[in-house]
Order: structure tokens, then C-alpha cells, then sequence
């Protein structure tokens, strides 16, 4: 008999993630637990689970069998975990939700009115590019551009964050706002990796194949290099309008538009905590309309850029 079902969520990890470092950061353990919980597994089954390869930890024949039954047993947990967090049926709680730095940034400035009636709850903000695990509670709620293929989730529509160019008033004192006159300007972007975030597209677009000269992986810090007179960038209008030190270059990118969603695992939406949150999130956004979507500021008198990739 298996006694231990950390033991089995340790092989798990290891066997998914192929070194103890990955292992260890998912679980929140360390080294030593991970070979020692390891080790006692193979005890128990009388078996090897994992080649030591230079590189990785390579799943031994018998513990690819031993796998799918852990992962049946994982999925089983998960699910337990979820639906246990709606049977005391309290509003009291922590409320986990997922979202990139310029949503965060948009969240941070309204939370105060989020949780003025919500006392009860507490908030936790995680920042992050890439979607947490709502089945592995990694967060109880996702606010995305992209909607997972997943049936497990429910999705609603927030929204659609508009982007425009900005920059210093300087820059746009001197730009007339023609493809001509942006083409001239030093620029700032995401690296390349990030080229599938809003205005990237039409960025490059317009600099062919010149690259932006200040580069980044954080729209945070694609902001404040333009605030700093680095070049100027494609910024979501919430970010841009409301800051005094920046300008608003070009009306609206039509093809930046980023819908935003509301993601829940069908699990969750019905704890109270969750709901009233998703509904906060619901009303903020609603209430917010004219400044996530740019009309809080008068855009400039000139027609953008019509640009193909």
C-alpha cells in the first residue's frame, strides 16, 4: 500500500516537470524533500521510477504505468479542493486573481473602491504573462485577451482595453502624426518574445525592419521608458491618458484593441467569495468604460496610420 499521496504528487511533479529545481518551485519544497519523498515511493513499490540522465529525470517504464492512475488521483484531489471551498458557504476568504502588470495597474488604482463593501474578503493580485492553472487553483480568477479552449471554464466578456501611441510632450509637439513623422521617432516595444501583445503588430508594421531601440518584457517598464523620453510606444488609453507627463500621439490603434475576459473554473463560480468578486470586477469595468476604452481624453485631430504586417 502507497501511504503517503505527497509522495505521489512529488513523483507527479517530477515526472511532468523533468529536474528537482522545476519540481521543487511547483511544489514549494525543497531539493531534499523531493528525493527523499521520491526515494520512500520507490521503497514502497519496489521499483525504480526515474533515470538519472545528465540533463533531466527520465520516467522509468513502470512509473509511465504508475502515471495516468496518479494523474486520474490528481485531477480527483483538484476537484475536491475546488468544490471544498464553497461548502462552508462563507463570504470570509481570500479571493486569488490572475492578471498581466497593466491590468494589475488598472485593478491597484480602483481597489480601494472594490473592496469598500467587501471588507471580508481579501484580494491577492498575481501578475503574471502566462495563465495560471485554475484547475490546479493556481488562481481562483483569470482576466485575459484570450479565451483558453477549455470546457472546464467559464468565460464573460469585461470589456476592451484601447491603445493608442504616446509619448512625451515633447515628442508629440514634434510629431504631426503622419506614418512619416512616427517613422522618425526613436521607439520603445516589447522584445521579441512579446510581439503577441496589443500594438506590437502595427509597431512593427510601421518600423519594417527597423527595431525599437529600448526593448522589454513588462509593460510597466515599456511605460515608464516612455515616460522618461526614451521613444515613444503603444500604450493601453487607461495607462496613457491618466498620466500627465505623457501624450497622446495617435487616435486609437483599431487593430490594438484587447478584449478583456473574466475566466472562473466552473467549480468556483458559485462560492459566494468568488461571485461577489467576479461581480465587483463586472461593475468596475462597466463603470469604467470611457477610460479603459480612451474617451476620458480628447484624441488628437488626425487620422492613424493604416498599416499591414
Amino acid at each position: 500500500m502507497i501511504g503517503d499521496w505527497d509522495n505521489l504528487r512529488t513523483f507527479l511533479a517530477l515526472a511532468e516537470e523533468g529536474s528537482l529545481t522545476a519540481a521543487a518551485k511547483r511544489l514549494r519544497v525543497s531539493h531534499p524533500t523531493i528525493a527523499r519523498r521520491i526515494k520512500t515511493l520507490e521503497e514502497e513499490l519496489g521499483t525504480r521510477l526515474f533515470d538519472r540522465l545528465p540533463d533531466r529525470f527520465q520516467p522509468t517504464e513502470p512509473a509511465l504505468e504508475l502515471l495516468h492512475d496518479v494523474k486520474e488521483m490528481e485531477r480527483a484531489s483538484q476537484s475536491i479542493d475546488r468544490r471544498s471551498a464553497g461548502l462552508s458557504g462563507s463570504h470570509l476568504g481570500t479571493v486569488r486573481i490572475s492578471v498581466d502588470e497593466t491590468t494589475a495597474d488598472f485593478l491597484g488604482r480602483h481597489l480601494a473602491a472594490m473592496r469598500a463593501n467587501h471588507q471580508c474578503i481579501e484580494f491577492e493580485i498575481v501578475v503574471a504573462h502566462i495563465s495560471a492553472n485554475l484547475s490546479r487553483r493556481e488562481a481562483d480568477l483569470l482576466v485575459r485577451s484570450r479565451v483558453p479552449d477549455l470546457a472546464s471554464l467559464v468565460g464573460r466578456k469585461l470589456g476592451a482595453f484601447a491603445y493608442a501611441v504616446y509619448g512625451t510632450p515633447e515628442f508629440a509637439a514634434d510629431c504631426d502624426g503622419s506614418t512619416a513623422a512616427l517613422k522618425e521617432l526613436p521607439w520603445v516595444g516589447f522584445d521579441d518574445e512579446h510581439q503577441y501583445m496589443p500594438g506590437q503588430v502595427w509597431q512593427t508594421a510601421l518600423l519594417g525592419n527597423r527595431r525599437p531601440a529600448v526593448r522589454t518584457n513588462n509593460g510597466i517598464v515599456l511605460a515608464n521608458a516612455v515616460r522618461g523620453g526614451n521613444g515613444v510606444g503603444v500604450l493601453p488609453c487607461f495607462l496613457g491618458d491618466a498620466d500627465p507627463q505623457l501624450s497622446r500621439i495617435t487616435p486609437i490603434l483599431d487593430d490594438a484593441r484587447a478584449e478583456q475576459w473574466l475566466l472562473v473554473h466552473s467549480d468556483l463560480r458559485h462560492v459566494p467569495r468568488v461571485r461577489i468578486v467576479i461581480d465587483v470586477l463586472v461593475e468596475l469595468f462597466r463603470s469604467r468604460r470611457a477610460e479603459i476604452e480612451g474617451e476620458t481624453a480628447v484624441p488628437p485631430l488626425r487620422e492613424v496610420p493604416r498599416l499591414t504586417a
